[in-house]
């Protein structure tokens, strides 16, 4: 079946304390997003790339795409004001049956073998979220109150969310929710099942500054 990856690559660096958006900044001389695409087609070469950019961006993701040689299979659109929006731009560019993964432009150690069996998974069931265990104990609070909850029943979420086209598209349909916190939940509110797949410890999301060591080291102990 025809591969898809939508990459969320919309945000900016506020957390990293930089101008330039996360997406785009160095890691071994390469820029996150190179890294990101780079994963997916050792992969799956034939796989098609839709890049979601901020609007002020997208002339740097076209210079990435025109240095990678990959101008034929990939579309670049513009992201939206929530997660949620720029994701449903990306897939109003999808017009055909497929898998389509939808992944964090900024989980750049993403492997071969992670998306290769949510695409398994996928093409079985339907869906497949990467999920790890929770190794910190964990408190839930409300109003004031909190209260220890146990750690094995917790899965921390990760990304490429993998699913078919049939379950993910009319998903996206629905009005927005401040409950739409990813992909997944966005096809339970439609009555979609949710199955979780193993993920990876080292698939980081980088988000602030000792972020990109911890990634430099990951790669450079790949590396050998």
């Amino acid at each position: 079946m025809k591969k898809i990856v939508v990459i969320t690559a919309g945000g900016s660096g506020s957390r990293m304390g930089t101008v330039l958006p996360k997406q785009f900044l160095l890691l071994n001389d390469r820029s996150i997003l190179w890294h990101n695409i780079q994963a997916f087609l050792s992969a799956f070469s034939d796989i098609q790339l839709i890049l979601v950019l901020p609007a002020d961006y997208m002339t740097a993701g076209i210079e990435l795409i025109n240095e990678m040689g990959l101008n034929s299979q990939t579309i670049l659109v513009q992201g939206g004001a929530t997660r949620f929006d720029s994701v449903k731009n990306g897939l109003a560019k999808i017009t055909e049956p497929a898998i389509i993964f939808v992944h964090d432009g900024v989980r750049c150690l993403i492997t071969a073998d992670l998306i290769k069996r949510c695409y398994n998974q996928a093409i079985e069931l339907g869906t497949a979220i990467p999920a790890v265990a929770a190794t910190d104990s964990i408190r839930i609070e409300s109003n004031g109150i909190n209260q220890s909850i146990d750690r094995n029943k917790i899965r921390i979420i990760q990304t490429p969310q993998t699913f078919d086209s049939n379950i993910l598209l009319p998903a996206f349909q629905q009005p927005y929710q401040e409950t739409f916190t990813d992909e997944a939940s966005v096809v339970e509110a439609n009555g979609g099942k949710v199955n979780l797949i193993e993920g990876d410890n080292q698939n980081l999301k980088i988000t602030r500054p000792i972020d990109l060591i911890i990634a430099a080291q990951i790669l450079a102990d790949r590396m050998g």
